[in-house]
Formats: C-alpha cells, structure tokens, sequence
C-alpha cells in the first residue's frame, strides 16, 4: 500500500474560530490578563491619563495628552529634543500599563513611564519611571528609544500568538506579525486548523482521530485525582504526571529565558528554542530564592509541589490565569485545613494578612517598581540561613523590626526538630559561588543526587566547570546522559570550560541530543581546536549542529550579543576577518556593548596590532566611561606598552568600580608589586581578600609577596587554606610547601 501522504501543517485561525465551540472557555479568556496583554491603543484599552498629563523625571518633561481621537506623548526623541509620538498599543494592564510607540524600520518601543494601575488608595492612578534612580538620555541602551526597549526582541513573542519578529538583517528593519495580538488560545495550545477540521469533520479529518488535530496535548491532569491524607494532611496524586508539556507551554513565557528560534509552536520541546536560566548567581539566591525578574519556571521546578506532581493548573485557572479558590482555600485543596490553616501551624491570628500561606511560603519580590510576584519555589521560611548564606526570609519580610537571628530563635522554639524544607541544595550553591572548601564535594553530592530537583543538579553541574579535575568529570559526562535537558545543558556547558581534549573526549556523544539548545552548545564547545580532531563518524553530526548554533545567533540577528557570539566563533576557528566583521556589527547595533569591544581588541592585540587595540579600547571608553573592564583591558594594554603611571591609574579604577570581581583587585595588586610598590600591593590584596577569601589568585599573591616582606606567619595561613582549598593539587601543595606550610588538621 502506497504511503499516505503526510497531512498539511496546522494552521492558525485566531481565537475567534476558537471561541466558536469553546464558548466557555472562551467567556473565562475575556477580561484575562493574557487577553489585556496587548491591545491596539483605543478607548477603553488605555488606562493612562492622557488629559494633557505631565510627569517630569531626569530634567525631561513628558506630556500626556489625545488628538483626533489617537493617543501622543510629547517626550525625548532619538536626538535628544522634545517631540510628539503616537501611542500605538497598549501593554498589560495590571498593576501597571506599559506603551509603544513606533519609530522608523518597524521598531516598537516601549516608552520608560508607565502608567500605576492600581486604586488610588494603594498609591497608584498615577504616571511613574521604571528606572527612578537613573537618568537616561538617548544614546542609552536603556533609554526608551535604546536597543533594551525593543519591543520585537524584548517582549513581543510572550504577549501576542504566533510571533514573528522578521528582522532583516541587511536592512536592520522589522516586519512583525502575529494572528492575535493578544495571547489568544492558540498561544498555548498551538494552531488550530487540524482540529477545527476534526471537529467540523471536514477534508481528511479521519487522520486526526488521534490527538483530535491538537499540536499540544495538556492532558496531564486528565484521569489524575488529589487525595489528602488524614495523617500528613498533604494530598498525593492518584498517578505520576506523566509528562512536562503543560509546564513547559507555561515556561515558554513564564521563565526567564533567551530565545534562539521562533519556530516554537506550543507542544514542541521548550529547549528548541529557548534556554532557561538556571539557579544562577544574580538571578537567584543561592537558596533558589527569586532575586533578579525569573518568573517562575525555575522556581517551581524545585518545589516539592513539582516533585509531587503538581502542574500549573492544579492552581491556576488557565483560561482566566486567576487562581482556582481565593486565599488559603486554594491550598486547601490539597492541604488539610484542619491542620495547617490553623493557628497551631501559622503562629499568626487567622484572618489577618500574616496567616496567609503565600505570606510564608511564597513570600513576594516587588519588580517594575509596583509589580510584586510571589516566589513558587514553595519553601519552608528559613531565616537561619540568613545568618549563614545572607539570603532573605519570609519572617523578616513582615518582622522588619526584628532580627533573623531573632526570626530563627523564634522558629526553633516552635518547631524543636529540624524543618529543612525541600531545597537542601543551598548549602552547596553557595560553597560553589564564592569557591570555599568543600565546594568541589558539595557540588558533586548535589549533582549526583537523583533525589534532588533536577534544576537544583543542573545549577551545581553548571558550577562544576571551574571544577574539571579526574573526580569530577565522571560525574559531569554522565549527566549528558540524564532525562531532563537542562540537566545536559548544564553538563555541556561544565565541560565546555575544559582542555580540548577534555572536550573531544566527552562532547560529541552531544551533538546528537533530542533538544537542539544541547546539539548546539556542544558544537560551540567543540568548534575550534577540538574539531580538528574529530572522528570522521562525529564530523557529520558536528557540521548539522554548529549550523544550528549559527541560525541561533542569525535569529537574534538585532542583537550586538548574537554578533559577539559569531565573532568568538570564527576567531576561535582561525577567521580573524571574519570576527572583527562581526565584532563590528554588535558595536554599529549598540556601541556602548562592552564585550564586542573587549573582544575586538584582543583579536586586534593576537594579530599584532597593539595600538590597533589601545584605539578600540580608548573609543569605547569615551562612549562607556565607568566600564571596569574597560578600566582593566586599557590598564593591561599600557602595562604591555611600559606606560606605568596611567596603566596603575586604570587598574585602580577597575577594581574601584567592580569590587566584587576579584580579578581586577588581584591584577591591580600584582602591578602595584612589579611596579616596586609591594606594601601597597599587600594592602590591596588583603583588602580584596576581605571580600573574598576563597580567591585563589588572591591567596597565592598574598603569600608570595606576605613570604618576601618577611610575614612568613601571614604567608603560612594563606598557603594552608589553599592546600585546603586545592587538595589535589600538585602545584599548589608543592607552593604551601615552599613556604614551609602543613595542611590543616583534619575536621
């Protein structure tokens, strides 16, 4: 029998055709925040006073005011001076309103006032700045006319349905479209025209019998039943959930992620065309705490209510995005009232704000000025891990008067025995992020743990790259071999930072992995030195991958970062014309974008042209004055050019202005002592130990020079942590050695 032919593509015909047979749904979607999230700037969408409004911040005065029926702002422009512009959408509407304006080449921006939705009694009904410590002028990127307020980029793919940001590249022009400028049903269950077809029974409808037409299935808590038991009081889910499509058709929007595709229909795997942040320093607390705008994703994802099964939808209506019950009744659902929401669990008077669940449990971070959101990692509030891990806690959120050691005292009083909470990965993250003793095994136990989130694994993989030594590699390369792909991302991402043999011998096994943010990592990694030794058998799957990685950076081809990455690319390939071409294009997209001129000088400097790369580094400083490392390169270009006095000058400065980077405190106190300066080198060094005590470089400096002034005690201590710091190492024991220094007794 001939082979059937396969069928056509799904279509997308709008919510509208949607809400023809779905009009329940349908009737829950209107009014929703996912039906508010754009709209086309008319009356009724608009929230904002736009009576002639003013509102003056950074020495510019913006007026808000209507003309024919159209709404304008009279505000900066790209060259400075005031001017009108028509307020073409709307954006979200609660607790604030954003507003786009279009200028020249299809760009949407969005303008940095935005409009305080809440009720005037909670201080809202009123225009405000998103960045109110900061004065920005055009020329910034984060000007409301700069590359950051680029709506196409930015924002558009997560508040409209089937986005296409269509850059052109040769034009530097946009061509945006969508089907519904909001986010309509198809944005989360993917184009309709299979299953309309399906259900209307119409052309070759029969071959869709299976799935109905649908391209995403979220059929995860069909069958599934929520049973409490009466001696936990927790509820346990009738069978496992099966799969992650639900949670990933959310965290398509609702993490923190980049996006290298926008053939990302809902349905398809998420790491084809994104690729989520993980538990990363900046972004998050070490505890997993929300810190920086994550959303949600990798919050729940290492929650116990994840663990257990737990989908957004089990909460969240996902029609009308609002939670299924108010209050504590939505926790109920699964939780015995009787037992935790009551006063012997909360220690708060019922009724009151403070004997809310989520006031403890998904304590709130205020972003965007006025927009609070609620950490979903769902944890136990532990405000002994303040005192140790300086991290924040629900009780101290409320209890500002109060101490954390004073919140833990009060917690140990009420509960005796230990509550550590599902995320026990703390402890490990935090070793790992300042590289204290211990960090290395911390690390490998939380990697190695099939019973810890696997977001949780993935962080500590990622951490591991500084880390590459023969006990750890085992670990590392099998986790390439793991069930969930951002536990092989972080893998590959680890054993990118190692020797490229290391690379050649663990990374190609890589390249073939079902989730192309994986494929195509690996061929980075590999690119390069390492691809020259490639098996015959692996240069296939190599070439398909690494044209991958390129059509990643080619897709967000309005991005100075998508060029830098291509011009490490070739120069890591031996195209050094190539990567100064691409180097060039990031800086004619942004040129206050300090990583492609950083780069561009070192290719400048590997080529032989030093007063090539002096320029370069000179150019962007004047555009990027209180730039570190810029400071620092400038600094490490004069050194080589025996220009003493004004390279100190700008080593100095670096480390002023970045004192949490250790390398520009620890190479300005090595100048300073190879300049004859050793006291001083010693004070900086000391100083920058201060900061931190873990740094190896610091360390090894510190004993040197502590060593030759004489200080062979002060040089003795720090030589004993680095044995203890570097156990293995060879180098580093024969350094303590010299110095006449024993490891420390055992713990």
């Amino acid at each position: 029998t001939p082979a059937q032919p396969a069928p056509a593509p799904a279509t997308f015909l709008g919510s509208a055709a949607c809400a023809q047979c779905h009009p329940g749904e349908a009737g829950a979607w209107r009014g929703s925040q996912h039906q508010r999230a754009m709209q086309a700037a008319v009356e009724g969408a608009v929230l904002g006073n736009f009576d002639d409004a003013r509102f003056t911040h950074g020495g510019v005065t913006s007026t808000f005011f209507r003309r024919d029926g159209r709404y304008f702002v009279n505000t900066d422009s790209p060259d400075g001076k005031l001017s009108d512009f028509e307020v073409r959408y709307t954006f979200g509407v609660a607790p604030l309103q954003q507003y786009l304006v279009e200028l020249p080449g299809g760009r949407l921006q969005a303008l940095g006032i935005a409009w305080d939705a809440r009720p005037k009694a909670e201080g809202g009904q009123r225009w405000f700045h998103l960045y109110p410590g900061r004065k920005l002028k055009s020329g910034d990127p984060l000007h409301w006319t700069g590359i950051e307020q680029n709506w196409n980029y930015q924002c558009a793919d997560c508040h409209s349905t089937n986005l296409r940001k269509g850059y052109d590249e040769a034009g530097r022009t946009f061509r945006t479209t969508w089907t519904d400028l909001n986010v309509g049903c198809e944005a989360c269950h993917g184009p309709g025209s299979n299953h309309a077809a399906w259900a209307k029974k119409e052309g070759d409808w029969q071959r869709f019998e299976g799935n109905r037409g649908l391209t995403a299935v979220l059929d995860e808590r069909r069958g599934a039943a929520w049973t409490i038991d009466a001696g936990t009081g927790n509820a346990v889910r009738s069978r496992p959930r099966g799969s992650e499509r639900e949670i990933e058709v959310c965290a398509r929007c609702h993490s923190r992620r980049g996006q290298f595709s926008d053939d990302h229909g809902a349905g398809r795997p998420l790491h084809d065309a994104f690729r989520p942040a993980l538990l990363e320093p900046g972004l998050y607390f070490p505890d997993g705490q929300q810190r920086d705008e994550v959303y949600t994703y990798a919050s729940f994802l290492q929650s116990r209510m994840h663990a257990m099964g737990v989908t957004c939808s089990d909460c969240h209506d996902p029609h009308s995005g609002t939670p299924r019950a108010p209050g504590n009744a939505l926790c109920a659902q699964c939780h015995l009232p009787e037992k935790f929401d009551a006063a012997e669990h909360h220690r708060h008077r019922p009724g009151t704000p403070a004997a809310q669940c989520v006031a403890c449990h998904m304590p709130a971070t205020t972003y965007m000025v006025v927009d609070p959101r609620r950490d979903h990692s769902f944890r136990i509030p532990r405000p002994d891990r303040t005192l140790t891990l300086g991290v924040p806690n629900a009780c101290n959120q409320c209890h500002v008067k109060e101490s954390a050691k004073w919140a833990a005292e009060q917690l140990r009083e009420w509960h005796p025995q230990p509550r550590p909470g599902h995320q026990s990965f703390a402890e490990a993250l935090h070793a790992g992020d300042r590289g204290a003793p211990g960090a290395r095994e911390a690390l490998l136990a939380v990697a190695g743990d099939a019973g810890q989130p696997a977001i949780a694994r993935a962080s500590a993989l990622a951490r591991l790259g500084r880390y590459l030594s023969p006990s750890v590699l085992p670990v590392v390369a099998g986790a390439l071999g793991d069930s969930d792909a951002n536990v092989r991302l972080a893998a590959v991402l680890a054993l990118a930072e190692g020797d490229p043999a290391t690379r050649l011998r663990t990374l190609p096994r890589a390249l073939t992995d079902p989730a192309r943010a994986v494929r195509m990592e690996a061929a980075r990694a590999l690119a390069g030195e390492a691809e020259g030794r490639l098996a015959a058998a692996d240069r296939g799957t190599f070439d398909k991958a690494l044209a991958e990685y390129v059509a990643a950076q080619r897709f967000n081809a309005d991005r100075p970062e998508a060029h830098a990455a291509l011009g490490n690319l070739h120069a890591s390939r031996g195209k050094p014309g190539e990567a100064e071409a691409a180097y060039g294009r990031a800086l004619a997209l942004d040129p206050t974008f300090v990583p492609a001129s950083l780069n561009l000088a070192d290719l400048q400097r590997a080529t032989g042209d030093e007063d090539a790369a002096e320029q370069t580094l000179r150019a962007a400083l004047a555009r990027t004055p209180d730039s570190a490392p810029l400071h620092h390169a400038l600094g490490l270009a004069l050194i080589r050019q025996r220009q003493t006095a004004e390279a100190l000058a700008g080593l100095a400065r670096a480390a002023q202005l970045a004192p949490d980077d250790p390398r520009f405190a620890y190479v300005y106190g090595v100048a300073l002592h190879d300049t004859g300066k050793r006291a001083e080198a010693i004070r900086t060094l000391r100083a920058a130990l201060d900061r931190h005590p873990y740094d190896r470089e610091i360390l090894v400096a510190l004993a040197t020079y502590e060593a030759e002034g004489g200080n062979r005690a002060a040089a003795g201590e720090h030589a004993r942590l680095l044995l203890e710091l570097e156990p293995d190492n060879p180098a580093m024991a024969q350094f303590a050695a010299s110095l006449g220094a024993q490891p420390a007794p055992a713990r």
